[in-house]
């Protein structure tokens, strides 16, 4: 079968194609694996109309690789309830993101892409400082506040790899409420507790 060339007939989604099977491969193949090439197959484009929309392989994973919510709405919310209840909150918050299958590939793509290449890992790191952990900071208004909220992104990161790029069992098949009570107390930990004890 010949590949596709030029633009796709009729009303133009080619940009839009081209981010789905983008977003697709980071998030099933990592940053490495993923090519320019495979990613036109996949929207079924001709390669050249992935650079002409996107430029490099770089500028489009940064356009596509983004959070499935948004940290401006979410963060202040999950603060927003009692401070002892935090840990609770935002782990439920997450095992429930993880439990929609839109979210749960943006999530496992970002964490792929950030162990796969070390320049991927650097556009992850500057997503999660910007977006996520920047407002964590902001809301826990304390002198360690951020490594408060890397504690936290290492609890996330450690989770999803485990449970759903590895499949490390039997945390892989544990219900969620049981993997909401077992990290919570972490988060707790991370977010309000004395971290020097012990």
């Amino acid at each position: 079968m010949a590949r596709p060339t030029g633009r796709r007939p009729g009303p133009s989604g080619t940009r839009e194609a081209i981010r789905d099977a983008a977003a697709r491969q980071f998030a099933e193949l990592g940053y490495d694996r993923a090519s320019m090439r495979s990613i036109a197959r996949d929207a079924e484009v001709d390669p050249a109309l992935v650079a002409h929309f996107f430029g490099t392989k770089h500028e489009l994973f940064v356009d596509v690789v983004e959070l499935p919510f948004d940290p401006a709405d979410v963060v202040p919310a999950l603060f927003a309830g009692a401070r002892e209840e935090l840990g609770r909150r935002l782990a439920d918050f997450i095992l429930a993101a993880l439990a929609v299958p839109e979210a749960r590939r943006r999530i496992v793509g970002l964490v792929r892409a950030a162990a796969s290449e070390p320049e991927a890992a650097k556009m992850v790191r500057e997503l999660l400082s910007r977006e996520l952990f920047a407002r964590i900071v902001e809301q826990l208004g304390v002198e360690d506040a951020e490594l408060r909220a890397n504690l936290v992104g290492s609890q996330i990161v450690g989770l999803v790899m485990a449970r759903h790029v590895v499949g490390l069992e039997p945390l892989a098949s544990l219900s969620d409420e049981a993997v909401a009570r077992a990290i919570a107390p972490n988060l707790q930990r991370y977010l309000t507790e004395p971290l020097d004890e012990g």
